[in-house]
């Protein structure tokens, strides 16, 4: 038997450094303010109070302001929902049924199609609307409804209050402080990402650090989200933040293209490795000199008629080192403003947030079907504790259909809900009975939320665990006032609770949320569609918000055990974002030329046939690479300045075009 964990310095009260005892201590207080607030209002059910603090305890100021503002706007809406639904439906049991599951099966969609905020309060108008008509389907009287709908509400805003009024007390680290050490160091991960994609070879693992930074890019804009809500500083320079995060993206737009231009030049001459390395070399270097950065391009970069793809080349890696070096710039004035500084940066939009829509209403409908399975099983038995199984299956389908592993969030939940029916019976029926104090409660109840908090920040692989076993407490030992104490009552409510669970699990299990290979296939043809729009003349997605969306619908899967689907979606991803940036360029390139003008309409002519919304066109791509080929030729016969110009803006248009080759056909 290990009993390691018994040791002094393994004590999770001794172990937890300054800023877990901070965190720890300002929830726990927040959880007991809580209750002892909803007890001294006369509220009937006072351990909502203590779970809404447990909901929104946030290690950060700004994640809990926006998290606060969401789930106080979406317990409003559900609230006003709740109403309007249990108000006119109650005396028809059916038409109750499905008015209630329609208006989860509506939040559930919303809260899955769009992130942050908008989800997080769609989330908590669907649960909030649950836990409050189910619980009124025995009241008689409207006034009734009123009051239940009253107290429900004054206990989630009564812990939210207490946990923002903690949130001051005990403050956590600025989030302001997160994001620019982020930001300086996501900047020099760009660096080394860069090193990685241009040295010679094609590693293994390129794949997976694209991955990584993508990933954590998009991150980082959840950080700036915080950070706008925790400072008057951040909320001023937001737009600089969002054109910083676009810019770190598009950088790693054009280390792809770099990479393609070098995967399809295997005799690329040495000295342009040797460049890049003493390119790095210098961006690396604090005080950067951007004439030494010319010098090194200058060094490398051939005469106008010289060799086409070494000077497309050198041109693309002058961008990057352009842009990089204004990054940094623009990083060094935010660190340096004041709250009163105003920037104004080149506008751009805000990064994509929009999500897989054809997930969005399978989920929809499979919370739809579960409520209504439910409730009809409740109509059929008449059991007294359909209402505890109903709120929890409505908790279970909405929180987690959004999840990545839905299955997986929804039978850790049911493992919590077991583990808490031992404990609140031994909490309940073994302390509680015993206690005529609300002080005397709070006496046991503090520690205990303090270890388990600390249990969470410190034990990472059970942290989910953990964080359930906190937020579910409350409603499991049942503090109300006054209190009650019929065993029946509570062996029966638990087990309707853990039943509830049980009936999202099936639906989750019958109603699977579609594989990671469909949702690639989806997101592929979401991309190509897209594409095929930068393709217009006049294209409803500019070129930053095209490419956010690319790199948004990447980092959905980002998280897959489906190495094929990633690969796959990743591969698309890159190749019509180069694409896309070389068909703003050509637009942009005005030749003098008719002859130049017309080869440059011809290329874009042909992209159009080469993909579809269903795929590759490959006998159209293999005769656009050809085409491609025979105008190259003619353009480096040529001779002239504009025709070498254009032949390497088709000659990086033919490396990234290649890639499709090994795509499925449509």
């Amino acid at each position: 038997m290990n009993l390691q964990w018994l040791a002094w310095d393994r004590l999770p009260w001794v172990k937890a450094n300054a800023s877990q005892w901070r965190y720890a201590l300002r929830n726990a207080i927040a959880m007991c303010l809580a209750l002892s607030i909803a007890y001294a209002l006369d509220l009937d059910e006072p351990y909502w109070a203590m779970t809404s603090a447990a909901v929104i305890s946030f290690p950060t100021v700004g994640g809990a302001i926006s998290k606060s503002l969401g789930r106080i706007v979406g317990s409003l809406m559900g609230a006003g929902a709740a109403l309007l639904i249990a108000g006119h439906t109650l005396n028809e049991p059916w038409l109750f049924t499905f008015f209630i599951a329609g208006w989860l099966a509506l939040c559930t969609g919303i809260a899955n199609h769009y992130q942050n905020n908008v989800a997080y309060a769609f989330s908590l108008a669907g649960y909030t609307a649950a836990i409050i008509v189910f619980s009124s389907v025995d009241l008689t009287d409207a006034t009734d409804l009123w009051t239940l709908t009253q107290a429900r509400v004054c206990e989630v805003i009564s812990g939210i209050l207490c946990a923002g009024f903690m949130m001051m007390v005990l403050p956590s680290t600025s989030d302001g402080d997160a994001l620019m050490t982020s930001l300086q160091k996501m900047h020099a991960r760009l660096l080394e990402h860069a090193a990685l994609l241009l040295k010679p070879g094609a590693g293994d693992n390129v794949r997976a650090a694209h991955e990584a930074v993508i990933s954590q890019i998009l991150t980082m804009n959840l950080l700036r989200i915080q950070a706008f809500w925790s400072h008057y500083r951040f909320r001023r320079q937001n737009n600089v933040l969002n054109y910083v995060l676009h810019q770190q993206l598009r950088l790693t737009s054009v280390l792809s293209s770099l990479r393609r231009m070098l995967l399809n030049w295997p005799d690329a001459p040495p000295v342009l490795y040797q460049a890049i390395d003493a390119l790095m070399q210098e961006l690396a270097r604090a005080q950067c000199d951007k004439y030494r950065l010319a010098q090194i391009l200058r060094s490398v970069t051939p005469a106008a008629d010289g060799d086409y793809r070494q000077r497309a080349f050198c041109q693309r890696l002058r961008y990057f080192c352009w842009m990089y070096l204004n990054v940094s710039r623009w990083i060094r004035l935010l660190t340096r403003a004041d709250a009163d500084t105003r920037f104004q940066p080149p506008r751009v939009p805000s990064l994509a947030r929009e999500s897989d829509s054809a997930e969005a209403g399978w989920s929809a409908l499979r919370t739809f079907c579960a409520v209504v399975a439910g409730c009809a099983f409740w109509i059929a038995t008449q059991w007294s504790a359909g209402a505890a199984a109903l709120t929890l299956t409505a908790i279970a389908c909405v929180l987690y259909s959004s999840a990545p592993s839905p299955s997986g969030s929804v039978s850790l939940l049911l493992k919590t809900l077991l583990w808490l029916s031992l404990f609140s019976f031994v909490m309940k029926f073994g302390l509680m009975v015993q206690i005529s104090q609300l002080w005397q409660f709070l006496l046991v109840l503090f520690p205990l939320l303090l270890t388990l908090q600390l249990f969470k920040l410190q034990q990472k692989q059970r942290a989910a665990l953990w964080g359930q076993f906190i937020v579910f407490m409350g409603s499991f030992i049942a503090v109300t006032n006054p209190p009650s104490w019929d065993y029946a009552d509570f062996l029966n409510d638990n087990i309707a609770k853990v039943c509830g669970v049980l009936l999202a699990w099936l639906a989750f299990q019958i109603l699977r949320p579609s594989s990671d290979a469909r949702r690639s296939r989806r997101h592929i043809r979401a991309l190509r569609l897209a594409f095929l729009d930068q393709l217009r003349r006049r294209p409803r997605l500019s070129e930053t918000r095209f490419e956010s969306q690319i790199y948004h619908r990447i980092s959905q899967l980002s998280s897959s055990r489906d190495e094929q689907a990633r690969v796959w979606l990743l591969r698309w991803g890159v190749v019509l974002l180069n694409c896309s940036h070389i068909v703003w360029q050509l637009r942009d390139w005005q030749p003098t030329s008719p002859a130049l003008a017309k080869m440059r309409e011809a290329s874009l002519q042909d992209l159009q046939r080469i993909t579809g919304a269903r795929g590759v066109r490959h006998t159209s791509l293999d005769q656009t690479l050809t085409k491609l080929d025979e105008m190259i030729r003619q353009l480096v016969a040529d001779g002239e300045s504009e025709a070498i110009s254009l032949a390497g803006i088709l000659w990086r248009l033919r490396c990234s075009l290649a890639q499709l080759k090994q795509a499925v056909p449509e």
